[in-house]
């Protein structure tokens, strides 16, 4: 393997616009690359560009790439520098992000599957021009517990006369009622949150919900992960009216993040030929409200 030899990574197509080329100059992306702008050369004006860098094929090539998305340092560093270009382009234009680790062989072959998918980024990036993405969580608290027994400190108190194994039962019984009460109120909040989001949202996507022990706590169970595209004008009112939305039901707790990149709207996958493969390192992802830096 040549040690000298570079391949093209791709961060996002973006919408040609005034200061982007200045933007662009001086900013690192992964591997500390500096970061360009790759056009398509058949003379017109562009109406979609890449952004781009050049990543040495020694560390980036398909086996070290492998071994590498096993270090969970080096991969939380390379996501954050990923996402860290597109987030600061997307002040200035309209920006389509791309799956981590998109690679090309070289510049020629990254503006060959510019030029053949041209019109296709141009036509999606129009449509998610002025608008950005909002995330939407809802979490239920668990039901306050005795820290002493485990019983719910809200279950009555059993009768004198209750044998002991009576007694644990019925509490098992109120603490389930009191969690099913909870998932009901969760399901109200999540009906409200659709309805509401509605008029202020363009399009929505239903995220998987958060689980493993990283995700409980002091939050309680995500019970909704929802992702919102919305136009810059529409934005307050979304925030508030989302927040509204989730009152009066206790223990359901709201939380928007945001705006991002329309990192969940993005999806475009690239058509390269034989001649041409694109590759994606092997669980490389769009950034989301997990995988970018935002919930």
């Amino acid at each position: 393997m040549n040690p000298d030899r570079t391949l093209t990574y791709v961060y996002a197509v973006a919408a040609p616009a005034p200061g982007l080329g200045e933007a662009v100059s001086g900013l690192r992306g992964v591997a500390a690359a500096p970061v360009e702008l790759l056009e398509p050369q058949d003379g017109g004006p562009p109406t979609a560009v890449f952004l781009t860098s050049q990543v040495p094929e020694a560390d980036w090539a398909e086996e070290p790439l492998k071994a590498r998305f096993e270090d969970l340092g080096w991969l939380e560093d390379t996501a954050r520098a990923h996402h860290r270009v597109i987030e600061t382009l997307t002040d200035r234009t309209t920006v389509l992000p791309l799956r981590m680790a998109t690679l090309y062989q070289d510049r020629d072959r990254a503006l060959a599957a510019l030029g053949r998918q041209h019109r296709a980024f141009a036509d999606r990036l129009a449509s998610l021009a002025h608008h950005r993405e909002y995330g939407v969580k809802a979490y239920v608290r668990p039901a306050p517990e005795d820290t002493l027994s485990g019983t719910p400190s809200t279950a009555p108190s059993p009768a004198p006369a209750a044998s002991p194994g009576k007694a644990y039962l019925r509490a098992r019984r109120a603490q389930h009622h009191a969690r099913e009460d909870r998932h009901r109120q969760a399901a109200r909040a999540a009906e409200r949150i659709a309805a509401t989001a509605a008029s202020y949202a363009s399009h929505r996507v239903r995220h998987p919900t958060q689980s493993g022990p990283l995700t409980r706590g002091e939050s309680g169970e995500n019970v909704l992960n929802d992702a919102y595209l919305v136009r810059d004008d529409q934005a307050g009112a979304f925030r508030t009216a989302v927040q509204q939305a989730g009152e009066g039901l206790p223990g359901v707790r709201i939380e928007v993040t945001g705006p991002w990149a329309p990192y969940s709207f993005a999806t475009l996958p690239l058509a390269p030929d034989r001649a041409d493969a694109a590759r994606t390192a092997p669980g490389g992802t769009t950034g989301s409200p997990t995988a970018h830096p935002s919930p």
